[in-house]
């Protein structure tokens, strides 16, 4: 079940990490965030685009090597985690958000529910 999921998880990230290198002002504008500033758009490259292809990496080497598939289930529970813990905050701060942004969280959320369940599973 946990090769499964990072199967899924390593093409997940790089969809997402080659749409967000190859198109950072149009996967942000998705979002309702603009890139504006000298480094904007290189920082989102970075950011969203380099980021989910490490993250690919490191969930298709969890599936091809088994001793790293526990570190790359872990990733995920903190990496998800993380963007849970920050739309918690952001909610509580009372910051607005468009429902494209309402449903990454609640992809985020149960991506790190899973990725959690999975961690568990190991310990």
């Amino acid at each position: 079940m946990a090769r499964i999921f990072l199967t899924l998880t390593a093409l997940m990230f790089v969809a997402f990490g080659l749409w967000s290198i190859t198109d950072p002002v149009g996967m942000t504008a998705r979002l309702g965030v603009s890139p504006e500033g000298i480094s904007g758009v290189f920082e989102m490259r970075g950011i969203y685009g380099g980021v989910s292809l490490g993250a690919a990496a490191l969930c298709a080497l969890g599936v091809a090597i088994k001793r790293f598939e526990f570190p790359a289930l872990c990733f995920i529970a903190a990496y998800m985690g993380g963007y849970v813990f920050g739309r918690a905050a952001s909610y509580f701060y009372g910051d607005s958000a468009l429902a494209s942004n309402w449903q990454f969280a609640g992809f985020e959320l149960v991506m790190f529910i899973l990725s959690a369940w999975l961690v568990s599973r190991e310990l």
